[in-house]
């Protein structure tokens, strides 16, 4: 423990914690040794949370593409049906949010997430099978589920293997896998389309076998490599466990737990800011059925299924430029991440404003318009940083992420049952551009909590005297020495 006297401020005092028979006292400077660790982390923890999300977005948007391929006309599906296989995902993960919220803080969450991906790569390749909306509704409603646990999961792991400041980059990391994947998803579509339609079974059946064998393998890998936490890290040595140990003990993060504490829990409800990042989930993802319906869109232009999974690909490369825009302006300046949404979010605000006023036949400029619009990844991924970044505590982590996701999902639920009227899906896209107008009353929202708090710490850190236990599990409210990103 750190004895701080009154005068000294907080953040300015480096914490003591003990391994073994030493105490060591954690430098807030990066040394030569931690970038080594960091690298190391970064070629191994990095990768398995990459082909994990790759293999997420890439069963999610399957729809899209089987939807080109026949899928509609197999199984006899409404515009309406098809609108509810997109709600029915959602609504089943977000009744999975629950239960995951407390299997989360209790279980080691490497294994847990590990576990899940493999049920539901088995799940994805179960779409393959039903003939009828009522039998594939059943199984997507059961692959929701199973894939509830991950997204939530990776905000907890990103957490736990990075500092604050490193939270935006890795972030962006692995959220640029969903531009990646709508890129070889439309790819690989295209090519089962065109070239193994001479089989018995349908194209998109094929195209759920594949994406249901990926995310297996991808799964199997994620639980048998990926450790728990930097102090039981296969890939460091010892004395690489201890560096890596004290840097996140100099950010007073306690790591993975496996206790479930109802303090948190109260507190994590009561706390404003868990509002508002329910909303960031439902704002932008009352946006994004977009990403589902983009190929609807274009193929009601008159375009064939070949060339509307093309001209769609390039959405995905859309997405990754500003996934990495975003990554950019909060490196450039760090402490402005509700700035960077902002102006982040006047892309997709672009894209619907063209999609509501453009005409019909104005091919690339539909299309075009359509790439904006689904630009949802870049803000998506700033948010998840902040809330990696602004929260502290096993169970309160746990909690507020699995809001952001109830938030998410409840979007991703009710967004789809506007868009069932083809060509343009107008009633979609109003309700798209109204909630694109409402993050730019929630966002300065969020920040002014953050830095109303920040400043009521900094004049108290000279009156008020603490201490922190390295590995002890407090939240954000109980350090006073931590201060919020904004």
């Amino acid at each position: 423990m750190m004895n701080v006297e009154k005068k000294v401020p907080l953040e300015d005092v480096a914490p003591e914690f003990e391994i073994g028979n030493g105490v060591v006292k954690v430098s807030a400077e990066i040394t030569e040794e931690e970038k080594r660790v960091r690298w190391k982390i970064d070629l191994v923890v990095l990768p398995m949370m990459c082909l994990v999300f790759f293999t997420q977005y890439l069963d999610k948007q399957s729809l899209s593409y089987a939807s080109v391929y026949g899928l509609l006309t197999d199984l006899n599906l409404t515009n309406n049906q098809y609108s509810w296989l997109t709600s029915c995902f959602y609504l089943s993960q977000l009744a999975s949010e629950w239960p995951f919220i407390y299997l989360m803080s209790r279980l080691p969450i490497a294994k847990f997430v590990g576990f899940t991906v493999i049920l539901w790569g088995g799940v994805c390749m179960c779409l393959a099978a039903p003939n009828n909306f009522a039998g594939f509704a059943a199984v997507r409603c059961l692959l929701g589920f199973t894939e509830g646990a991950v997204s939530p999961a990776f905000i907890t792991i990103t957490s736990i293997w990075y500092k604050k400041e490193e939270h935006p980059l890795r972030v962006g990391m692995w959220v640029t896998c969903n531009g990646l994947a709508q890129i070889a998803g439309s790819l690989m579509m295209y090519g089962i389309g065109e070239n193994l339609s001479h089989l018995s079974i349908q194209p998109w059946r094929v195209m759920f076998l594949v994406a249901g064998g990926v995310t297996i393998f991808a799964g199997i890998l994620f639980f048998v490599l990926m450790p728990a936490g930097p102090d039981t890290a296969w890939f460091l040595t010892p004395e690489e466990r201890t560096v890596a140990a004290r840097r996140l003990a100099s950010q007073h993060d306690g790591g993975d737990k496996t206790t479930f504490s109802w303090a948190q829990f109260k507190e994590a409800c009561l706390d404003l800011k868990t509002f508002h990042v329910f909303m960031f989930g439902l704002l932008v993802t009352m946006c994004s059925p977009v990403l589902t319906f983009a190929s609807l869109v274009i193929k009601n232009l008159g375009y064939t299924s070949g060339e509307t999974l093309l001209y769609g690909s390039p959405s995905g490369a859309v997405q990754i430029f500003f996934i990495w825009v975003g990554v950019a302006a909060c490196w450039f300046f760090p402490n402005s991440r509700n700035l960077t949404v902002l102006l982040l979010s006047i892309v997709p605000l672009v894209g619907c404003i063209l999609l509501t006023v453009l005409p019909l036949d104005s091919g690339w400029g539909m299309i075009v318009a359509s790439w904006l619009a689904s630009v949802i990844s870049s803000q998506f991924s700033v948010l998840m940083s902040l809330s990696a970044s602004n929260v502290r505590g096993n169970t309160k982590k746990a909690f507020v992420n699995a809001v952001f996701f109830v938030g998410y999902s409840t979007g991703c639920i009710a967004a789809p049952q506007l868009w069932t009227e083809p060509p343009r899906y107008s009633a979609g896209v109003i309700c798209a551009l109204v909630d694109w107008g409402l993050v730019y009353v929630f966002i300065p929202s969020y920040w002014w909590l953050c830095y109303r708090e920040n400043s009521k710490r900094d004049r108290q850190q000279g009156q008020v005297a603490g201490s922190f236990v390295a590995g002890a599990d407090v939240t954000d409210k109980e350090d006073k020495s931590f201060r919020y990103t904004t």
